[in-house]
Parts: C-alpha cells; structure tokens; sequence
C-alpha cells in the first residue's frame, strides 16, 4: 500500500448539486485552493446526514479561512438533489456536492467498498499544491467532527505557513507550537 500523505490529488471531472443548481467540478477547480474532500456511503442514511449537516454549520468557518467543502458519495448528482429537497438536515448544506456514481474518486482515494458500491467515510484535506496533508478513514458505523476537523485545517494551515515549526497534541489556533531541534529530545 503507497502512502496517502502527500501525494498528489488525482485528476477527476464529475458532477454536483449545490445551491439548486447542476455542475461539473473537476480537479483544476481545486488547484490553488486547501479542500476537504469527505466521502460518506450513501445518500438517504441514518449517520450521513448528521454529519454532513455538521459540516454544513461550519462551512462559514472552512470558508473565512479559504477552505472549500467537497462532499462526496457514489450516489448520482439527481440523488443529491432529491435528498437535499426531501431533508431538512441536507437542506441547510451550501457546500457542493460531489456525484461518484462509478466509484472513480471514491477508488482514487481508496475508499471505494467494491462489494457494496459505495465508499467509507472518508475525510481528505489536500493543500493549494495539490498534496494531501490530512487523510482520516472510518468504518461507516463511526460519524465524524466537524469541529475536531476544523482544528486540524487550521494546525495544517499554521504548518504550511511556518514550515519551522509543528502543532502538538491539542493544539488550537493561537497555543504555542514547537520547534523541532536537538533540544527538545527527552524534554517533553
């Protein structure tokens, strides 16, 4: 198995739903940009939809610091649309959502359930280079936090910004860091 950590994001064109309207993402659309791509097995669930409305509470957040949201799942961008107009929970999702009916992203990430035809929940930070700094996989009984996440955008941020130095355990925006040297070995 290749390490997922700062490989490059593959190249993809699908299509999403987002705010009443169909269209196509592809992976130049990311470039530039710090992203979360996060996968989740179906539309029409029980945990989905609690975490994508989590995520759709801070997506003011992710956005204020320069963060797009990528929702992903192997259902189409119709599925999307019908499930956002039939929940309340989905209803508040502003963010796009992306349409993997064949898999092709979900596989890229490694993710894709081949004998169920969805994906694990998946949670993927990738960087303006393209690298994927934060890679997290669940088994699709275990929701995610969108605020624990939040955290660590903004530790993978700091990190991109000030390459000297690193974020320990816990670390929120404004801690002290550490900066790795001789001195520190033994010492914390």
């Amino acid at each position: 198995m290749q390490p997922i950590i700062n490989s490059q994001m593959p190249e993809f064109k699908v299509q999403a739903y987002q705010n009443g309207d169909f269209k196509t993402i592809t992976s130049n659309d990311i470039k530039g940009k710090w992203a979360i791509f996060f996968f989740y097995p179906a539309d029409f669930t029980f945990v989905c939809p609690t975490e994508l409305a989590d995520m759709a509470d801070k997506y003011a957040k992710f956005k204020e610091m320069g963060v797009e949201v990528y929702s992903v799942s192997c259902d189409s961008h119709f599925v999307h649309k019908a499930w956002h107009d039939a929940s309340d929970s989905i209803k508040k999702i502003q963010y796009p959502m992306l349409g993997d009916p064949t898999g092709v992203l979900s596989r890229a990430f490694g993710v894709y359930i081949e004998e169920d035809g969805m994906a694990y929940r998946g949670t993927f930070v990738i960087n303006p280079k393209g690298q994927i700094k934060i890679a997290e996989i669940h088994d699709n009984g275990i929701g995610r936090n969108a605020e624990e996440l939040l955290r660590k955008v903004e530790a993978a941020q700091f990190v991109a910004a000030h390459p000297n130095e690193v974020c320990p355990a816990k670390w929120k925006k404004g801690d002290s860091t550490l900066k790795p040297s001789i001195d520190l070995v033994g010492k914390l």
